[in-house]
């Protein structure tokens, strides 16, 4: 592959995980307090353990990048600077910090399942860190009160999440390193 087709799939394939993500955050079931519970984390483990560190964070970047000018790919089709600026945008930020840890972390460590987990769980600590830091800057609330609302409530789909992209990640791998040879 040469230099010029390597660099255009690797713009490709950042496109296509932000507008996985886009898609995944649309799959969502909205809370009482605007922190919606959606699969956007499993499209940036991915993008995170398939394209790496650098792609992982590009993937992301673009995603938020496209929040921000207003088009509607925040679940409940959201968009604009009010909503990346909003209570739930420290956890729109913390994917691309989510996808740049997971990314290095794939990249650098075994790719097993009960690795890959570990990872994402990785991922999915900062990604909340900076999340419910945020919410509870914006909203008043205390940090332990914002983990309440903002935390505990999604672990259960979270390990959902993770068992699910670390498998499929493994799956991928396989696949991919047999179509190499």
């Amino acid at each position: 592959m040469t230099h010029t087709s390597s660099r255009l799939r690797n713009m490709m394939l950042c496109a296509l995980f932000a507008a996985l993500t886009a898609v995944c955050s649309q799959i969502a079931i909205p809370t009482p307090w605007g922190v919606p519970i959606n699969l956007a984390l499993f499209s940036v483990y991915m993008a995170g353990t398939m394209l790496g560190a650098a792609g992982g964070f590009v993937s992301q970047l673009v995603f938020v990048a496209l929040a921000a000018v207003g088009l509607p790919v925040l679940a409940g089709f959201a968009g604009g600077p009010a909503a990346i600026f909003g209570l739930t945008g420290g956890y729109v930020v913390g994917y691309v910090l989510a996808a740049l840890l997971v990314g290095f972390l794939a990249a650098h460590g075994r790719r097993t399942v009960p690795f890959l987990c570990l990872y994402m769980v990785a991922g999915c600590a900062a990604c909340y860190l900076l999340g419910t830091l945020w919410f509870s800057v914006l909203s008043g609330n205390g940090f332990v009160a914002s983990l309440a609302m903002c935390v505990f409530p999604y672990l259960p789909c979270d390990v959902f999440k993770i068992l699910l992209a670390a498998v499929l990640t493994r799956a991928l791998d396989r696949r991919l390193a047999l179509s190499r040879k």
